[in-house]
C-alpha cells in the first residue's frame, strides 16, 4: 500500500528536482547570510550508512554532488549520531574532525557550524555552514538561525527521499508505472475529473 501511494505521488508531482533546487536554494541562502566560504547538505543513505553531498554552495560545488563517505565520519557523522548542533571555531584543535575526509573534498576549513536534519524520529541528514570571513567566529545565537535552514532543509530531503522511493518503485512494478501516469493525467483534469480519479486512487489503495 505504501508503494501505491508513493506511485501515486510520484505521478503527480514528478522527480526530485523540484526538492534539490529547494536544498540548493537552501544551502546559497544560507552560505550568503552567515558570509560563508561554503555550505551543504549530506542526506544520510540509510542502505549503505554513507553520507552524500545534495547540495553544496561555495567552494565544491562543482565537484562534490554525489560524493560518499562513512557515515560516522567527521563532524558531521557526529552531528548525525548524536542529533546535536556543533559549532567549532578552530577545526584543527577538534578530535572529531576528519581532516583526511576533509582533504578528500578538496578543501579543508578552519571552522564550522553543523546541524541535524530531523524529520520526527528519524535523522535525515546534516546542514554545514564553513568558514566565517577571518577573524569572525560563530555565535549561538546564529546556530539558532541555521536551525531555520535546517527546518527547511530537513522538509526538502524528506521529499527527496520520497521522490526517489517513488522511482524506485515505479522502475520495478508496471502495475505501479500504469498508476502513476494515471495520476499525472488528473493535473490537467478539470475539478470534477479530477476528484473522481482521486476517490477512484484511494479506493484502489484500500483494495490493495
Amino acid at each position: 500500500m505504501s508503494d501505491l501511494r508513493a506511485a501515486v505521488a510520484a505521478g503527480v508531482f514528478g522527480g526530485d528536482d523540484a526538492f534539490r533546487a529547494l536544498l540548493q536554494a537552501t544551502v546559497e541562502t544560507a552560505r550568503g547570510i552567515f558570509h560563508a566560504k561554503a555550505s551543504s547538505v549530506f542526506l544520510l543513505d540509510e542502505e549503505t550508512d554513507e553520507l552524500v553531498f545534495e547540495a553544496v554552495a561555495g567552494e565544491g560545488s562543482d565537484t562534490l554532488v554525489g560524493k560518499r563517505f562513512p557515515s560516522s565520519t567527521g563532524v558531521a557523522g557526529w552531528v548525525l549520531v548524536t542529533r546535536q548542533p556543533l559549532v567549532v571555531d578552530d577545526l584543527s584543535k577538534d578530535t572529531r574532525f576528519s581532516r583526511g575526509a576533509a582533504e578528500s573534498t578538496g578543501y579543508v576549513p578552519r571552522g564550522l557550524m553543523a546541524v541535524p536534519l530531523l524529520s520526527e524520529d528519524s535523522a535525515l541528514g546534516v546542514l554545514e555552514v564553513l568558514d566565517r570571513p577571518q577573524g569572525v567566529p560563530f555565535t549561538l545565537a546564529e546556530m539558532d538561525l541555521l536551525g531555520l535552514f535546517a527546518n527547511q532543509a530537513a522538509i526538502a530531503l524528506e521529499l527527496l527521499r520520497r521522490a526517489r522511493r517513488a522511482q524506485a518503485a515505479l522502475q520495478g512494478d508496471g502495475e505501479l508505472q500504469a498508476l502513476a501516469r494515471f495520476a499525472s493525467l488528473l493535473e490537467d483534469a478539470d475539478d470534477e475529473k479530477r476528484e473522481a480519479g482521486l476517490a477512484l486512487l484511494r479506493a484502489l489503495e484500500r483494495l490493495l
